[in-house]
This record gives structure tokens, sequence and C-alpha cells, in this order.
């Protein structure tokens, strides 16, 4: 049986979100998960193929005016309709970068996922005010859920 693939997509302009994606797949690739491959990509550059080819997706970005990313939108809106009957059901989760509170990009997120039936797995980790060295440890935590549900058919 092939492995199941998680695809990461994750917009990380700085050192910091870059660390939290790096924590991601930390967890996601840990050894204790055996059975799913991990693919990232920044929005930019994956797309429905992308998708299609996934059994889980985990997202990032950054609050960007209470929004997510500019990147992130536009790998929705070039993957929507491409994926929109062909991956109902899919489980995802959302790591957001927040130097506010997340609330609208949270929101905007869950819109766009639910018009696509995907279904979160978590409530969103949202990482809030200054950067903090917990917040990676909280990334690596969902990388392995997410990739651990994903081996054990739970998601």
């Amino acid at each position: 049986m092939p492995p199941k693939r998680l695809l990461v997509v994750a917009h990380c302009p700085s050192p910091n979100t870059r660390a939290l994606l790096d924590a991601v797949l930390r967890g996601a690739r840990s050894p204790e998960v055996q059975g799913v491959e991990v693919v990232a990509k920044p929005p930019l550059e994956a797309g429905p193929e992308d998708v299609l080819e996934s059994q889980g997706v985990i997202l990032g970005t950054t609050e960007n005016l209470g929004y997510m990313s500019g990147a992130l939108k536009d790998f929705f809106d070039r993957s929507y309709y491409p994926c929109l009957e062909r991956t109902q059901g899919l489980p995802y989760a959302l790591f957001i970068r927040a130097g506010h509170d997340g609330t609208g990009t949270c929101r905007a997120v869950a819109s766009i996922a639910t018009g696509l039936r995907w279904r979160p797995v978590q409530e969103p980790l949202v990482c809030r005010g200054p950067y903090r060295d917990d917040f990676s440890a909280s990334c690596e935590e969902l990388g392995l859920l997410m990739a651990a549900g994903l081996e054990a058919g739970i998601f």
C-alpha cells in the first residue's frame, strides 16, 4: 500500500514563520510515523494537483490586515474550483502567525474550507502576539497529530 500524502502549504515571509513551518514539518516527519509522505510547498508553488494527490492538508499563514496572506488566498483562488467536487471531506489543519488575535484569518480560511467541504481536524493553532519559543512546540505537535492521524486512518 503506498504511503498517504500530507500536503503542507505555508506562507513563511520571515525567520519566525519559517521556524513554525520547520516545527510542523519536524512533527509530521517524526520517525514515529512511517506511512505518510510529507510534501511542503509555498502557496504560490502549490496548486490543485497537489491537493488532489493528498489525503490531508496543513495550511499555514501570517495574519495580514486581519486576513490570510495574499499568497495563501492565491492558492485557494487557483485550487477552489478544480478541487470543489473532488476533495470533499479532506482533513485539514491550520496554523496562523498572528500579530493581533487571528480571528479574521481563522474566519476567512474556515469560510473557504467549508465551501470546499473540507473537515477541520482541530481548532486553528493561532500563535498570537510577540514571538515565543513555545510556538514551535505547538506547531510540532500539530504536524505530528496530523501525520499520525492520517497514518492510523483516523482522518
